[in-house]
């Protein structure tokens, strides 16, 4: 499955503009911060509309303006997970990863997703105990059990210490190497995009 985005949008006095062709395996949106990254991966998932351009991943149109294509985000099935975890407070680590998951063809199995992500000793903790890389993996988990056609990180490894980034950037490299999701990262750190990524758009 491939992405083929070609978009482009004003905010405030900022032009984005943006095109990203790839196949199989990890995409890295690379470039310093504040160029718009982020606000990329928002058009890809449907929580911004691009002023023009088209967005299809696996060949369906996402977003298409001059055919008038809009899907909202729920019928994307983009697996998100943004800079911060976002996890619910009130919920402990099994119910977070329960609370997106959706059965379906192709679906990830719960348990195999907690043993892929080293979960299994953290399902009855509360989000406010856990490491940032632990918050980080739980994050990743509750975009799994989403049943997602593709994977959008958003800077995955930022305010992590060298160990949880290596042991993150590890687990990236096996959601690479192991399933059959098309991923699309931002990061502005050149080595991390250089280990990751199978392909590289520089913005």
């Amino acid at each position: 499955m491939s992405f083929d985005v070609h978009i482009a949008k004003r905010l405030g006095e900022t032009e984005i503009a943006c095109r990203i062709e790839s196949g199989d395996g990890l995409t890295v949106l690379f470039g310093p911060s504040g160029v718009g990254k982020t606000s990329v991966l928002n058009m890809v998932a449907g929580l911004i509309e691009p002023d023009r351009g088209h967005v299809r991943v696996g060949g369906e149109a996402l977003f298409e303006a001059a055919l008038g294509v809009d899907l909202p985000p729920e019928q994307r099935r983009a697996g998100y997970v943004f800079q911060e975890p976002r996890l619910f407070p009130h919920r402990r680590v099994r119910a977070n990863l329960l609370y997106g998951w959706r059965a379906g063809a192709g679906a990830i199995d719960v348990d195999d997703t907690i043993a892929l992500l080293g979960l299994a000793g953290l399902l009855d903790r509360w989000p406010r105990t856990l490491s940032g890389g632990e918050a980080r993996r739980v994050a990743i988990g509750r975009a799994l059990l989403s049943n997602p056609r593709f994977l959008l990180l958003d800077e995955p490894l930022s305010s992590l210490d060298r160990a949880r980034r290596e042991e993150i950037m590890g687990l990236i490299e096996r959601l690479r190497d192991e399933l059959a999701l098309p991923i699309l990262m931002v990061t502005h750190d050149r080595g991390e995009a250089e280990r990751l990524a199978t392909r590289i758009v520089e913005i």
